[in-house]
């Protein structure tokens, strides 16, 4: 009884509830109690029956009753935002469930390539600091546009473990010159992953499957070499990443 009064106490302070706030919506489930009877199931002074139990699940949203009372975690817990989300996502049609999913496993895989940079860290030769080593592609375009570079992944690079390069998941080498004079043929970029940058911000971006490297503009995508031509962007358009510095190869 202990247990399951614990798992109703988070589970109401989870939704950010009240107990008499408790009482108050389980009106609409037919129960007329007061904040005191929720206080006895959350200590266990007493028990509630098996619709009272189920009415109790459904104002905290519990979706889960099994797992969430044979394992009391966090984890399996659902806060109102994110129920809101799942309402929200419910209510969208195909397409915009397509897109909302295509975010979320971009987003997953941003995260989960952070932290596996973030836990590579090696010594550096000849040098007492440390570094870390990253995914090296060859390359991205500052020019006319190169194959998105999933398919030609290389080689590795140790880079140094300094805290501005934190979120760097991956390197790139610049290949062209339609972003001189800030970067050059064969630069080394370092790039933290994320699906949106700011207007004016330098990232990595798939355009009609070819990779580049440009300033994002409003609607484009701008090439600092004045001898290059502006790319425009497509609502197929993708950011890839963030540069967030430079290397000499």
């Amino acid at each position: 009884m202990k247990d399951i009064g614990k798992t109703l106490k988070a589970l109401r302070e989870n939704a950010g509830l009240t107990c008499r706030e408790v009482a108050g919506k389980l009106i609409d489930y037919g129960f007329e109690i007061s904040d005191k009877t929720i206080y006895g199931y959350e200590s266990g002074r007493s028990s509630a029956n098996a619709d009272m139990f189920l009415a109790l699940c459904r104002v905290y949203k519990c979706n889960d009753i099994l797992n969430t009372f044979g394992d009391i975690s966090d984890s399996i817990l659902f806060t109102n935002k994110e129920w809101e989300l799942v309402e929200s996502y419910r209510d969208l049609d195909p397409p915009g469930q397509s897109h909302v999913d295509s975010v979320l496993q971009w987003e997953t895989e941003r995260v989960q390539q952070i932290e596996q940079a973030a836990s590579t860290v090696v010594e550096v030769a000849d040098s007492d600091s440390q570094g870390r080593v990253l995914q090296y592609f060859h390359s991205v375009s500052a020019g006319a546009g190169e194959v998105l570079f999933d398919d030609v992944y290389t080689e590795r690079i140790t880079v140094p473990n300094k805290p501005q390069y934190h979120r760097v998941a991956y390197a790139v080498k610049v290949s062209g010159h339609s972003m001189e004079p800030l970067y050059h043929d064969k630069d080394i970029l370092l790039v933290e992953p994320t699906c949106e940058i700011s207007v004016g911000e330098i990232g990595i971006f798939n355009v009609n499957g070819q990779a580049y490297v440009k300033k994002l503009g409003k609607g484009k995508l701008i090439s600092l070499n004045k001898g290059y031509d502006d790319i425009p962007l497509t609502e197929e358009s993708l950011c890839m990443g963030r540069v967030v510095d430079s290397l000499k190869s």
